[in-house]
């Protein structure tokens, strides 16, 4: 009997250590696939050597992943061979039960496998999940002791599935790739404000930042209609009135709109009051740079140049614009403002639920972070250019336009998937384009179709009555693209 016990003891022991080892291979992987690498460098830099050690542990991933593999399945079988020998017989002694050993076996291996997936795997798997980076530097020296007694067995494991994987024409890697990609560090930047663990104002700054160097240079510019210029003609008396307004650089344009040179502020003073030189004998050359230029290479030309601005052509080689390093730090951290700006009106406000007023001259890229949505893309850089896009005529004041916006993977996923669009009433005009206008977005059902004499982006004009998200008085192409003879008859 006292050997009975011992042994059903003896083996509930070897139960509970197997399942540990099992525990502590569960722990091994899931703390070495989990921990931050960085947070492990910053600790190697400050001298702790244990991060050290797991640092190089994390350094073969693949083969760290194959010697776990082999302890969790080793471990899992020897549970199986000890339970029913050495407990479930012991058990079925105890009990006088020996001729149902069969029953008792299912008992003890159903118990046994219990344990083992609480203590085995599910409780090791949590414990590394939730602390990464102290498990695996208590877990280095020992994780690196056992890969190298049993490095034989792994690598001879690792190069058998290897070899099977070469068969199926897949290169097997050595490492698990931690690098993020642009788009990666995006969603990151989302996931991470939407869960408030990123200020907003923060993750707007990270997304310009990545945005910056797929933008061009139409995107940054200040505009011909907005750039105040000077003709080669003008005088130097007349600058230094000019340059009393505040600019201190005037792009010089001659005939056919060609850039010859920038007069510079620190040029005109020391000139005489009434000196009547033209503006071209101290004028210097101009940096020319076209309109799809990279904002990155046009930063590097111009600290390389030491300008401040850079006058901008198009295709054809006439002035387009200016860009300055000022426009450029705004694609970075927003609007710069100083003592000789005068005050405005912020060109994206909200008003009311879903609800915007917006300056026609705000980039889309900006539109698109306030909404949370991509808008349409085009040859157009600004809300007035989307409008003009998609009436393909120049709108008018009061008119209301529809424009759909593409559907996301996210919208399919619902249970009720739905589209969004956006209803814009056109507030102001200047200069024949829409310089305000009042912005609001809406949702209906994914599988809701248009009617036949309904097209969803257009516009309905002014007096025309229309309800949002209702099926007959939405704004559609349909008004704006009237058959003339139709128009005739009507006014007959």
């Amino acid at each position: 009997m006292i050997a009975t016990w011992l042994t059903l003891l003896g083996g509930i022991v070897a139960i509970a250590v197997i399942i540990a080892a099992n525990g502590y291979f569960v722990a091994q992987e899931f703390a070495y696939m989990s921990v931050d690498r960085q947070a492990l460098r910053a600790r190697v830099a400050a001298g702790d050597k244990q991060a050290e050690r797991a640092l190089k542990v994390t350094g073969r991933t693949s083969f760290m992943l194959s010697g776990a593999q082999l302890g969790i399945t080793v471990t899992g079988l020897l549970v199986g061979y000890v339970a029913e020998p050495l407990v479930g017989s012991s058990i079925g002694e105890l009990l006088g039960l020996a001729g149902s050993a069969a029953w008792i076996t299912a008992v003890v291996l159903a118990a046994s496998t219990v344990v083992q997936m609480v203590f085995g795997e599910l409780f090791p798997k949590n414990l590394a999940i939730a602390n990464p980076t102290p498990l695996s530097r208590t877990l280095a020296a020992s994780t690196l002791a056992y890969l190298k007694v049993f490095g034989w067995l792994i690598t001879f494991f690792d190069k058998s599935a290897n070899a099977f994987l070469r068969l199926l024409r897949v290169e097997p890697v050595h490492d698990i790739d931690s690098s993020a990609t642009a788009e990666d560090l995006e969603q990151i930047i989302d996931d991470s404000t939407e869960s408030g663990d990123l200020p907003k104002e923060l993750s707007l700054l990270l997304d310009r930042i990545l945005d910056f160097p797929d933008q061009d240079v139409e995107h940054a510019m200040i505009p011909r209609s907005l750039t105040d210029t000077v003709e080669p003609e003008t005088s130097l008396r007349e600058m230094r009135v000019l340059m009393s307004a505040g600019h201190t650089r005037y792009p010089v344009i001659a005939e056919r709109e060609e850039p010859i040179g920038v007069v510079h502020m620190a040029d005109v003073l020391p000139c005489a009051s009434d000196d009547d030189r033209p503006v071209t004998e101290v004028m210097r050359d101009p940096l020319v740079v076209p309109t799809t230029m990279p904002l990155q290479s046009v930063l590097e030309q111009l600290f390389a140049t030491k300008n401040e601005l850079a006058c901008v052509i198009d295709e054809w080689g006439g002035f387009v614009g200016v860009l300055t390093v000022e426009d450029l730090a705004e694609e970075l951290i927003g609007e710069i403002t100083d003592e000789h700006d005068p005050p405005e009106e912020d060109d994206l406000t909200p008003d009311g639920e879903d609800a915007w007023v917006i300056e026609g001259d705000v980039h889309l890229d900006e539109v698109e972070r306030e909404l949370g949505r991509d808008l349409p893309r085009g040859d157009y850089e600004t809300v007035s250019g989307l409008l003009i896009d998609v009436l393909e005529r120049l709108p008018e004041e009061g008119e209301q336009v529809r424009i759909d916006l593409p559907v996301e993977g996210s919208d399919l996923v619902e249970d009720d998937p739905v589209r969004y669009y956006l209803q814009v009433d056109i507030l102001e005009i200047d200069r024949h384009v829409p310089a305000k206008v009042r912005v609001e977005m809406f949702e209906e059902p994914l599988e809701e179709e248009p009617e036949d004499d309904e097209v969803h982006d257009g516009a309905a004009h002014p007096g025309e009555e229309s309800s949002p998200g209702s099926g007959g008085g939405s704004p559609s192409r349909a008004h704006a693209d009237a058959d003339p003879a139709s128009e005739q008859e009507e006014e007959r």
